[in-house]
């Protein structure tokens, strides 16, 4: 039963994934490095299902023994400073860094492969959010389309623009133009995939960057703290001028 409330869902296929909006924005960060680093979808979901299991998506300061961050890792093991590793970017980077040099990751069981990451003292609790995984990483990767939402209130902060275009270039490596009057965000992708990873990627991240619509083509996703947050709709006259531009509509500052 639907309660109401902030939240943050994917769905791919017959499976819908729900999270808090804080953990989604760690999600889109996770599979957007992904993304901009070049890897497959499955990079995301093995780290996306690694994150889950260590720290909920959440990025803790705190946990066994020296463990921190959205990964647990470890300053003692070589991981990086305290600080350095409670930076979801370092953090996913470093994990990725790790990942690759995995024999075979990209065809690996992911408990497995997961495991020569991290080397937990609960190896086989990987598999049990490989759904989540694969769900969150196919559409922040753009392979599903309108299928991540949220629902969120009204913000009562301003967009960054400054923060938003780093996110997306340190991310998803993709540059975007803000308009003017700090209103709107443009970004031309290079093909509807990467269209839709950037699109549903905004929407992860509309609660951080004050975001209030997101348009990819011609399907909207609008901000609301009602049930029309839960799903894409037509965009009609608000379409984006090609099936490959993402428009962002954000929350300017206060004039006066």
């Amino acid at each position: 039963m639907d309660l109401g409330g902030q939240v943050c869902r994917a769905t791919s296929g017959e499976d819908t994934v729900s999270f808090t909006p804080e953990q989604m924005d760690n999600a889109a960060t996770i599979v957007g490095i992904a993304m901009g680093r070049g890897l497959p979808a499955r990079a995301g979901t093995i780290a996306i299902a690694t994150a889950i299991q260590e720290s909920k998506l959440r990025n803790i300061n705190y946990g066994d023994r020296d463990s921190l961050g959205l990964f647990q890792q470890r300053p003692s093991q070589g991981w990086g400073t305290e600080e350095e590793i409670l930076n979801p970017e370092y953090s996913t980077n470093t994990f990725y860094d790790a990942l690759v040099k995995v024999p075979d990751w990209e065809n690996g069981v992911i408990t497995e492969v997961a495991q020569k990451v991290q080397r937990s003292a609960f190896p086989d609790a990987y598999g049990d959010h490989e759904t989540e995984g694969r769900v969150i990483a196919s559409t922040l990767a753009g392979h599903t389309r309108s299928s991540l939402v949220c629902r969120l209130d009204s913000p009562t902060w301003h967009s960054e623009t400054d923060d938003l275009i780093t996110d997306l270039e340190r991310h998803l490596g993709v540059a975007g133009t803000i308009s003017e009057d700090a209103r709107t965000l443009v970004v031309d992708a290079g093909d509807e995939r990467e269209a839709w990873s950037v699109g549903q990627y905004l929407v992860a991240k509309a609660e951080r960057h004050a975001i209030t619509a997101v348009v990819v083509g011609d399907q909207r996703w609008v901000r609301s703290s009602g049930p029309s947050a839960l799903s894409w709709e037509a965009a009609g006259d608000e379409g984006a001028s090609g099936p490959t531009q993402v428009v962002a509509t954000l929350t300017p500052p206060a004039s006066g």
